[in-house]
């Protein structure tokens, strides 16, 4: 009988297995190590990256600074531009509070040799370099020098008139943020009363000839008087409730619908706020105050556009309900994992006038800005990292799958409610 031969080669492996060396050992410890250094190397690559780009968008804010004061409008006007759009969108506290001068010397100069567009470019620029700082030192510092130019501004009737209406706006806001005198705020709101008053119906019927421009700016400095209304103190609102609530109501009858909301809103802020100082006040004209309010939330005139008409009932829905029952429609507002209600017109107004400068960066400002957050009671900010962020949001297919569900439901519920309808056309 022959022997069996011995296995060997490629068929012996499977019995034969080497012991793990000190060799592969090194190997697998060189391998972890190279991993760790490769993702060591791409965070720090990431940081450093990070870190290039706010030097580099640093560079571009100096040059937009630089730039302000060239020679060519165009120049200055983009410059313009980008600050505007840097600070709206970013906190850059620490790099402005360092430059704030430069940037209030350069917003001077705008605001005296431009022209028109130029002017309400450096006008909002102030007041988000306000909104910047916050209310402080710092910003009554810029304040302080900017205030006399708005108000030269404002009321010089042969200066531009879109400028005139930015400076109404600014310096409202500013005043807001930066004014640290409780009377200088009153005065600063007798300026606007100087101006909003000239579209006031006569006590004869008779309405003043005011151009369309000019009743914007009328507009904007009313809605700036309305918003230091929210600072005023308690005996100061009895002293305007008794002087302006027998007259605005005139405003109602302007023909322009921004000027006949503006007036409608700050009516029922007027009524809020002499509310809380006196729960019993009772106002003379309440009746035909009622019936112009009610008039303009059931408006169907022919002659004014439909979007007009649209707008302007909702609003003075609210308007109405405001002075009869001291009621008010509340807004949720998200940002972030926060949210914010709107529950009064106080909050309304003020909330309104930030988002004016602000724009569509409003909600990062209410997460990180510690001043706007301060005047909503938000308190400090919340630190919450990207990855957290991302957690907390729910994925595209729990939302698909929301949404199904709640498309079917409501399928069924219409259906169920049309089968218990009468066809009446069979009798």
């Amino acid at each position: 009988m022959p022997r069996a031969k011995k296995r060997s080669g490629s068929g012996g492996q499977q019995g034969n297995v080497q012991p793990f060396s000190d060799e592969d050992a090194s190997i697998e410890t060189l391998s972890h190590c190279s991993s760790l250094s490769e993702r060591t190397s791409s965070a720090e690559e990431a940081g450093e990256t990070e870190e290039m780009a706010q030097e580099d968008f640093q560079y571009k804010l100096k040059v937009y600074i630089d730039s302000t004061v060239d020679k060519s409008a165009k120049t200055r006007q983009g410059a313009l531009d980008g600050l505007k759009t840097a600070m709206a969108t970013k906190i850059l506290y620490e790099f402005i509070s360092e430059r704030r001068m430069t940037i209030t010397d350069s917003i001077e100069r705008c605001l005296k040799k431009g022209k028109g567009v130029e002017q309400c470019a450096a006008a909002s620029l102030a007041c988000l370099l306000c909104i910047q700082l916050g209310s402080g030192i710092e910003s009554e510092e810029v304040f302080k020098t900017l205030k006399p130019v708005f108000k030269t501004i404002l009321n010089d009737g042969a200066a531009n008139i879109q400028a005139r209406q930015a400076c109404a706006t600014s310096l409202g806001l500013c005043t807001l943020v930066a004014e640290d005198d409780i009377m200088d705020v009153y005065a600063t709101m007798e300026s606007f009363e100087s101006l909003f008053t000239h579209s006031f119906v006569r006590e004869d019927g008779s309405r003043p000839s005011v151009n369309p421009q000019t009743t914007q700016l009328h507009t904007n400095a009313l809605l700036s008087w309305a918003l230091l209304l929210t600072i005023c103190t308690g005996s100061h609102i009895r002293v305007i409730a008794q002087k302006h609530l027998p007259k605005l109501p005139r405003l109602l009858e302007n023909d322009d619908v921004s000027m006949r909301i503006a007036a409608g809103e700050t009516i029922a802020l007027l009524f809020e706020l002499i509310r809380d100082v006196d729960p019993e006040f009772d106002y003379d004209g309440w009746d035909s105050l009622c019936e112009k309010l009610n008039a303009l939330a059931t408006d169907c005139n022919k002659h004014r556009a439909k979007t007009d008409k649209r707008k302007q009932r909702s609003v003075f829905r609210d308007v109405l309900k405001a002075v009869e029952e001291g009621d008010f429609q509340s807004e949720t507002i998200r940002f972030g994992t926060e949210r914010m209600v709107i529950d009064s017109w106080v909050r309304k107004r003020t909330y309104d006038a930030f988002r004016e400068f602000v724009g569509s960066g409003m909600n990062y400002h209410l997460q990180a800005n510690e001043f706007i957050r301060d005047v909503f009671e938000l308190g400090p900010p919340m630190l919450i990292d990207s990855a957290a962020l991302k957690a907390m949001k729910s994925s595209r297919l729990e939302r698909h799958l929301y949404n199904a569900a709640a498309f079917k439901a409501r399928t069924k519920a219409r259906n169920k409610f049309r089968d218990k309808r009468v066809d009446v056309g069979e009798f």
